[in-house]
């Protein structure tokens, strides 16, 4: 009976080779999925543009509603005595108004107006009269004026500020 026998020992290597053709997946199949994918994030990542987009464009025209203009701020004459170290003091007379591009800008300003006054008088105290020498002294100031109004009255931005009258005495 040991001679009838035959020992099976497990599938030939022929067999294992077809099984695992079988299963493998051919080059078209892949290069069709991997196609189907990259068509499929084309397809989102279009979408996804317009809805961002329809949003952008419904709050842009939610903003351009509000007439777009020039509006002067005009700030109570500034009156400060600058830092000279010396005996003999040094004043400052500043005339000064503010730009901004829309109506409830200027209310938001004007709201905030005890602040903005606040933040000049502390900055322009500790000036000196060489810092105000020239048209790049005037620039610079004019820089620094603009960027502590803008925080101060922070979301709303002013555009530029204006000097009216500057008087060192």
């Amino acid at each position: 009976m040991a001679a009838d026998q035959i020992i099976d020992e497990g599938p030939d290597d022929d067999d294992v080779l077809e099984g695992l053709e079988a299963k493998k997946l051919s080059g078209k199949k892949i290069v069709l999925f991997a196609g189907a994918g990259l068509v499929l994030l084309v397809i989102l990542a279009i979408a996804g543009f317009f809805i961002i987009g329809s949003k952008t464009d419904e709050a842009q025209k939610g903003a351009a509603t509000e007439a777009v203009q020039l509006i002067f701020i005009d700030i109570p004459e500034l009156v400060v005595n600058l830092n000279t170290g010396e005996r003999q003091p040094q004043f400052l007379r500043a005339r000064i108004s503010l730009e901004v591009d829309r109506e409830s800008a200027r209310a938001e300003v004007e709201a905030k107006m005890p602040r903005v006054i606040d933040d000049f008088q502390v900055y322009l105290r500790e000036l000196r009269a060489q810092d105000l020498n020239g048209s790049a002294g005037l620039y610079r100031l004019k820089e620094e004026l603009l960027v502590r109004i803008n925080r101060s009255v922070a979301p709303v931005e002013v555009k530029d500020v204006l000097f009216r009258e500057m008087l060192v005495q």
